[in-house]
């Protein structure tokens, strides 16, 4: 995202601050339907005045381009897939990122660092091509999960809203910030206390769960959100928090949630 006003219209579009962000800093955003509900999670990177990289968690790019482009209208920015960056993550802390703030390595790749509580991971974009290793990335995916970023498939996309993600334990959402799809919806409900329900861990074991598959507990259930591994994260009431967590015939069990991941 470049131009003039591509600031604005991050501002404008998206769920978080990125007036608020520095030159060289990144933070977990998304972009919400007008009812609130989350169509894409990203990073969102602030390069300079005028640029904006997002990376893309799960949602296809060109699609999201192409319904963002139809609110530009005059406003003065190019949206574009950047196809030939390529992007590669290490089970190691970055040579000088930290937290919300990047770092450009001597080869000109730039380094965010993901780690969080016991884990120290780097995600780099740019550089030299990267090979795919399946097990790795599945561990990556795990640590997502463990930590409480979402990932969503395409059948659940539109259907949560940032708190029902419990998107506030990585501040990916503002509720002070200015007008934006779904804001109404958003500030609503966190200024009149109606968080019912968030996001939970499950450990699932040897079953295979589905996104979208049904948690039944003795006191409300919900359903499965992603799944990685033997772990899951599910949208379930807070207040009481579920016993008996059963998907299907199955028992599971509640973790916590890692932190650290906030930016």
């Amino acid at each position: 995202m470049h131009g003039r006003d591509a600031i604005a219209f991050a501002q404008a579009q998206f769920m978080n601050d990125v007036a608020g962000l520095a030159t060289g800093q990144w933070q977990w955003n998304g972009w919400l339907t007008p009812k609130g509900r989350v169509v894409a999670l990203f990073a969102l990177l602030r390069v300079d005045d005028e640029t904006l990289r997002l990376l893309l968690l799960d949602a296809d790019p060109a699609g999201l381009v192409a319904r963002l482009q139809g609110f530009v209208f005059r406003s003065k920015l190019t949206l574009a897939v950047d196809a030939d960056v390529t992007v590669a993550g290490a089970f190691a802390a970055p040579g000088s990122a930290r937290g919300a703030q990047a770092s450009v390595d001597e080869d000109g790749a730039t380094e965010l660092d993901l780690g969080g509580v016991g884990d120290a991971r780097t995600l780099r974009l740019g550089g030299a091509p990267a090979t795919i290793d399946p097990v790795a990335h599945g561990r990556w995916r795990a640590l997502d999960l463990a930590h409480g970023l979402p990932r969503l498939e395409a059948s659940q996309l539109e259907q949560w809203t940032p708190q029902q993600l419990s998107l506030d334990r990585l501040r990916a959402f503002s509720v002070k910030k200015g007008c934006y799809p779904g804001q109404e919806i958003v500030a609503r409900t966190h200024f009149l206390g109606q968080v019912k329900r968030g996001l939970a861990r499950l450990a699932i074991g040897a079953g295979a769960v589905s996104p979208g598959d049904e948690v039944s507990a003795a006191t409300g259930g919900g359903r499965i959100v992603c799944a990685q591994g033997p772990e899951a994260l599910a949208v379930l009431p807070l207040d009481p928090p579920p016993a008996d967590l059963r998907v299907g015939d199955t028992p599971v069990e509640a973790l916590p949630l890692l932190d650290g991941l906030a930016r």
